[in-house]
């Protein structure tokens, strides 16, 4: 069972880009389908389980994580199987940094401790697990990431929108850099320790960076728009996502970058797309 994976949450952007990138590698790869698989049992015959499942636009956070977890590492566990998660950055809180795998957490909101909480489940369980952390993903199929659902919102307009301040660094990851550095990982898992947080710096950058990449992709002068952060306020009692969101906004104010010291040691041959690649990518096809 050496190189056969099973992806959780495969019709998901994290679950698509990792299972072209293991089937690339010449990995078997398995899909569970929630609606009518048994996990534990799909696992079977499975070195390494990805979790790509998660609940769209943040809804019921609170029971649908821990639930989840419990089940892959109940299936980890029963399959003698290495656990890959996607981790993020929320538990970190709003101290601005470079935040490592030493940064102590202090997440300041519910999903941040939620999330906390679910790598601690993982650290005690007899799993192996990887967290391959990063921040908000691009998604060149646009797939509800922050790229395109926020930045790029208003881009046929001439328009690139502010989350937050313009010159606040932000992390970012290109999906299909982070699915490659997942393979190598699992690849490796054997020299790996037994619960491993391995943060991907991928591209750090600004508003102010990506307009800037975007007027030179696109030969032409981009605006600032400001994202409508009061329309979310006003329908934060009766929309679940913009409650969500704004819980979250905090974020886009903090200057933060991460930390790739532990992904270069382990894997000191990686190289991320280019930018100007990443950028063109996530631009949609008829603004080209």
């Amino acid at each position: 069972m050496t190189k056969t994976i099973l992806i959780l949450g495969a019709s998901g952007k994290i679950g698509r880009h990792s299972a072209v990138a293991f089937e690339n590698a010449g990995w078997n790869v398995k899909r569970y389908n929630r609606q009518t698989d048994d996990m534990t049992a799909a696992a079977r015959g499975s070195s390494v389980i990805l979790n790509g499942m998660n609940p769209p636009n943040y809804h019921d956070w609170k029971n649908t994580i821990p639930a989840i977890t419990a089940q892959v590492i109940e299936a980890a566990e029963a399959n003698d199987s290495t656990v890959i998660v996607p981790g993020n950055v929320y538990h970190f809180g709003d101290h601005p940094g470079i935040w490592s795998q030493d940064t102590i957490p202090a997440p300041v909101s519910r999903k941040g401790k939620i999330r906390l909480e679910m790598e601690r489940a993982y650290e005690a369980s007899s799993a192996q697990t990887i967290v391959l952390r990063a921040g908000n993903f691009i998604d060149p199929n646009g797939q509800g990431c922050p790229m395109s659902a926020i930045y790029l919102r208003k881009i046929r307009d001439g328009k690139v929108t502010l989350p937050g301040p313009a010159s606040v660094r932000q992390a970012l990851c290109y999906l299909p850099d982070w699915s490659r550095a997942a393979v190598l990982l699992a690849e490796m898992r054997n020299e790996l320790g037994h619960f491993e947080d391995v943060p991907f710096s991928g591209h750090t950058l600004t508003a102010n960076d990506i307009r800037q990449g975007l007027e030179g992709i696109l030969d032409r002068n981009l605006y600032f728009v400001q994202f409508p952060w009061i329309v979310m306020r006003l329908l934060s009692p009766f929309w679940e996502l913009a409650r969500e969101l704004n819980e979250m906004r905090y974020l886009w104010s903090t200057d933060h970058a991460l930390d790739g010291a532990r992904l270069n040691e382990l894997l000191p041959d990686f190289e991320p797309t280019k930018l100007n690649a990443v950028l063109k990518a996530a631009l949609p096809k008829d603004v080209i």
